[in-house]
């Protein structure tokens, strides 16, 4: 995979399966996951170098991205300014 401009490709986390006292969520109640690994860059857009690299972990906004699926895989694909943070 190879974004194009100024987009990246992110592996989102795997949602929460347990509360911190041990409660077993079920998959009806599991909240979309707001952190992932990026996976691919894109070159940047208008002479301006992207400010991530391959193997951030960063967390963006509930509803940024676009899903999609690759070799049975789940993607997010989105513009580096939807990150909000690299932790």
């Amino acid at each position: 995979m190879k974004p194009i401009n100024d987009r990246v490709v992110v592996k989102p986390a795997e949602a929460e399966t347990k509360t911190k006292g041990g409660i077993i969520i079920p998959d009806t109640a599991k909240e979309k996951p707001q952190r992932g690994e990026i996976v691919a860059v894109g070159p940047g857009k208008e002479g301006n170098k992207m400010t991530v690299k391959k193997g951030d972990i960063v967390l963006y906004g509930k509803y940024a991205g676009q899903e999609f699926n690759y070799k049975g895989v789940d993607y997010l694909i989105m513009r580096e300014d939807d990150i909000l943070i690299v932790v």
